[in-house]
Parts: structure tokens; sequence; C-alpha cells
């Protein structure tokens, strides 16, 4: 009979999942599309920590509590200044071993110890094709009301990972999705969720959780298995 039982030497070499957290400002779609992802098995091998916001009433949280994962809000005006905000936040991250940082609407600034003490292991999605209306001022619908103004026929989603400039880390992902006649800021954010966020930041955590992404010259290599 064919023994299917683990090795204590196999189990003690078993790497654990991958400790990730999210953060949100907002309604959580993109978070959504993660936990759904995971408890399905299209992301294995990561375990979702906690899920942060520095709003206390991002349906977000609810999202969280809702799926069984820790829901925290860091709100900067909880603080006395932003450097106590940057410290408590980073102590956050690092009091529950987080591994990666994913972005999923997440409208603050990132503070220079978090990317410093994260190179390369945190993530943003962003609802265009980097480098077309990225950047300071670029977020929301605002990115969406751009795009269209300028009369672009494609639009999309791109996931990188997160440096100290905005919208300038390297590209790990990006899905084209298609403009179409009559559309409005919000009828084009609609699509490029559907069509492209709710499919590349899961994709590209599970890619990250496998080892299946490398950084060269500041350029991403995705390791086919």
């Amino acid at each position: 009979m064919l023994d299917n039982t683990v090795s204590s030497k196999q189990a003690a070499e078993a790497k654990p999942p991958m400790r990730i957290a999210v953060l949100v400002s907002g309604g959580g779609t993109n978070l959504q599309a993660i936990l759904d992802e995971v408890a399905s098995g299209g992301i294995t091998d990561v375990t979702i920590a906690v899920v942060i916001s520095n709003n206390a009433d991002a349906y977000a949280l609810s999202r969280a509590k809702n799926a069984g994962v820790e829901a925290l809000c860091i709100a900067p005006k909880a603080f006395a200044d932003r450097e106590a905000y940057n410290e408590a936040l980073l102590g956050a991250l690092q009091e529950r071993k987080i591994e990666l940082v994913v972005l999923a609407g997440f409208l603050v600034v990132i503070p220079p110890q978090v990317v410093a003490a994260y190179p390369n292991r945190i993530v943003n999605i962003h609802p265009s094709l980097i480098p077309s209306f990225c950047g300071k001022g670029y977020y929301g619908l605002k990115v969406h009301e751009a795009a269209l103004s300028r009369g672009v026929k494609v639009t999309g989603a791109t996931v990188h990972f997160v440096d100290e400039g905005t919208d300038t880390g390297p590209i790990i992902l990006q899905k084209a999705v298609a403009v179409q006649t009559g559309d409005t800021p919000e009828i084009l954010q609609r699509r490029v969720m559907e069509e492209a966020e709710w499919k590349l930041l899961p994709r590209a955590i599970n890619l990250i959780a496998h080892g299946a992404v490398e950084v060269t010259d500041g350029c991403v290599r995705i390791i086919e298995t």
C-alpha cells in the first residue's frame, strides 16, 4: 500500500505559508478578490495575516472580519505627527512577521522606513498601463477621467513593486482593457477592475509566494514553472 504520510524531516523542512498584509482605504474590492482566490485555491501557500486601513469606516475592514482575518485601523490623525504614524505602521507589520505588503487601494504614502524594510516586498495595483496616467495625483476615478479625456483606445492595470517614488517601481504584471464608446469614468473603472485588477493582483501574489518573480536592474522576470 502506498504510504502518503509525510516524514518528520519533510514536515520540518516544509516552508510555512507566506504571511501577507493587505493595506486598504475604502471598499476593498481588490481585497475581496484576494480573499476569494485564497479560499478557492487560486492563491496557495499564503496567509492573510492582517488587513490594515487608515480609515476606521472602510468597508474593507468588514470584509476582513467576515473572512476571519484580523482587521486593524491605523489612522495618521490618531498620532501626534507623521513620524509616529510611520513607526506605528512599520511596527504593526513587523510584529505580525509580515513578508509581503499588498497595497489594494491604499491612499496613504508608504513611509520611507517601510519601503526600506521591505525592498521588492511591497506590491501595488494601479488602474492604468504604467507609465501612462500614473504618478502624483493619479488615483481612483482621476485615472479614468484622464484616460477618457486623452481619448486613449486602450487602458488597463499594472501590478508593480513599490519603491521611493510614486508608481515608479519595477512592473510585475500588466493587462490591457479596451475603452468603449460611451464609457464614463465609473463604467471604465468597473471594467478595469473586473477584467484586469481582480485578476492581476491575486496572480502576482501567488507568483511571489512561489518564488517565481525576480528583479534584476529594475526589471521583473517571471519564472514560469
